[in-house]
């Protein structure tokens, strides 16, 4: 559909509420979104080191996971349930908090850390392209790789790299900017077709391994002395981890719920996010110890328990093996950055220029400075330590979250103005002082000073895990307290 052009510019076709014949989504669609979530190579990672190598006690690490995706579990329900009851993507959401023209700026803080991730993703993923045409290459000519043209270096980038690179910004492009329907069915396929591949990697590991399989799993796993005071430091830590890892998609996980059928299938949806934890941190801790021994068998030397999966195929001498798990990678990294990056700095991007931006146009803003941060990474914005600035903008995310659970259920009593949310007018419900809610934004910077001291701050860095946690608190106090006289 063409968008016509409005008067009022706070309205467009990708911030309206969604047709009721549109919402289709399902728990079975929540789920495979918390699959995509959770089905990346940090994760993979992640996981497996808290049972395998930081000598954590089983059961607390099992408890830790279980208290993280509890949490997840009420929060999602909680930012998720306006969005499916109205209709509205997050950033118009935050217009009943923020104001309409706060929201436009508040929003964009979720947007850019969504298109500088977005970048950052889209350079891995295209590595693992560059990987799958070597393989192929190196397949047909075993001395083609050594050509002057492809020894072409820039940026970084040799010729396979530059050009991988750019077919995966157009890839992408092509994929995400056809809409919902197509997320839904791209979300759906990746989740499965990821847990496809690695019930067949271990099924091949559990076959030829069994007995040494079982036999290194109960010797890697510590669960002995569960209650003990030297426990709940680490049960802290794991919470917090885990929470930290699903909390980048909390904060805008409206952009999807809102598609949702009803409440019942967006809280039976999330609890499968509890499943999806289970089944993928089985899988990295049983693939990683399978991918050990046969390392072990076949007399590779490793200096440690690899639990990264690029390291893990790089070990192998095995094609076959190694193009087959490159693209099952390839896959979960790119619907990951769908779910985390796209599709936030796409709607927070149409929210700050209602007018003059859809699917499309806002496709290519993402795209041309996803490229330009992906260009630079390798030579300049890893050197120069920009995640940690990253990270403090992502300190933001709890104090807005915060702030909306506060003023949908408490100072709004769970009701939208459907139409003052789009309107201009000054005596409209939402347009506060000049289209700014000032008492959301001295919260939210409140908020923030809480949060980001956990970065910034050395005798609070041990608190870093729960930035998002502190700054949720404190920014939700505050505006109770404010808002509410």
């Amino acid at each position: 559909m063409i968008q016509q052009k409005q008067k009022n510019s706070l309205l467009n076709w990708e911030l309206v509420s969604v047709n009721p014949n549109e919402k289709n989504w399902g728990w079975k669609d929540l789920f495979c979104f918390w699959g995509n979530a959770t089905q990346s190579v940090i994760g993979f990672s992640l996981f497996a080191s808290l049972y395998l190598i930081y000598n954590i006690n089983f059961f607390i690490v099992v408890f830790g996971f279980l208290i993280a995706a509890f949490l997840v579990y009420i929060f999602a329900n909680l930012i998720g349930k306006p969005s499916q009851k109205h209709g509205l993507p997050f950033p118009v959401i935050l217009r009943t908090s923020m104001g309409i023209n706060g929201a436009k700026y508040i929003a964009m803080l979720r947007g850019v850390v969504g298109i500088f991730m977005f970048g950052v993703q889209t350079f891995f993923i295209s590595k693992s392209i560059g990987y799958l045409i070597r393989i192929i290459l190196f397949t047909f000519d075993k001395n083609i790789l050594q050509s002057d043209f492809l020894l072409i270096f820039f940026m970084g980038m040799n010729t396979i790299d530059i050009i991988c690179f750019l077919i995966t910004f157009f890839i992408q492009y092509l994929l995400f900017s056809k809409g919902q329907k197509t997320h839904k069915s791209f979300i759906n396929f990746s989740a499965i077709f990821v847990y496809f591949g690695l019930s067949l990697f271990l099924l091949i590991i559990v076959v030829e391994n069994f007995a040494e399989l079982k036999s290194s799993l109960l010797l890697s796993i510590n669960y002995q002395n569960i209650f003990l005071k030297n426990n709940i430091y680490p049960l802290l830590s794991v919470v917090g981890t885990l929470f930290a890892y699903f909390s980048i998609v909390l904060v805008n996980f409206g952009d999807f719920s809102r598609y949702v059928k009803n409440e019942n299938d967006l809280n039976f949806g999330n609890l499968s996010l509890l499943v999806n934890l289970v089944l993928f941190s089985l899988f990295s801790i049983l693939i990683v110890l399978g991918a050990d021994i046969i390392l072990t068998k076949n007399m590779i030397e490793v200096n440690q328990l690899l639990t990264n999966p690029t390291d893990i195929i790089g070990k192998f001498d095995n094609t076959f093996l190694t193009f087959v798990a490159l693209f099952f990678i390839l896959f979960a990294s790119t619907s990951t950055n769908l779910i985390a990056n796209y599709i936030p700095s796409q709607n927070a991007l149409i929210n700050l220029f209602p007018s003059k931006l859809n699917s499309q146009s806002s496709g290519y803003v993402i795209i041309i400075f996803g490229f330009f941060v992906g260009l630079f990474w390798t030579p300049v914005l890893s050197q120069i330590g920009i995640l940690s600035f990253i990270d403090t903008f992502g300190t933001f995310f709890g104090p807005i979250f915060g702030i909306i659970i506060v003023d949908y259920y408490i100072i709004k009593s769970q009701t939208i103005d459907n139409k003052d949310i789009y309107s201009l007018k000054r005596d409209s419900a939402y347009y506060y002082s000049s289209g700014w809610q000032l008492k959301g934004i001295y919260s939210l910077l409140i908020g923030f000073i809480f949060a980001s001291s956990t970065i910034w701050n050395g005798n609070l860095m041990f608190l870093q895990t729960y930035a998002w946690l502190i700054g949720a608190l404190s920014s939700s106090i505050v505006y109770y307290l404010l808002a509410s006289k």
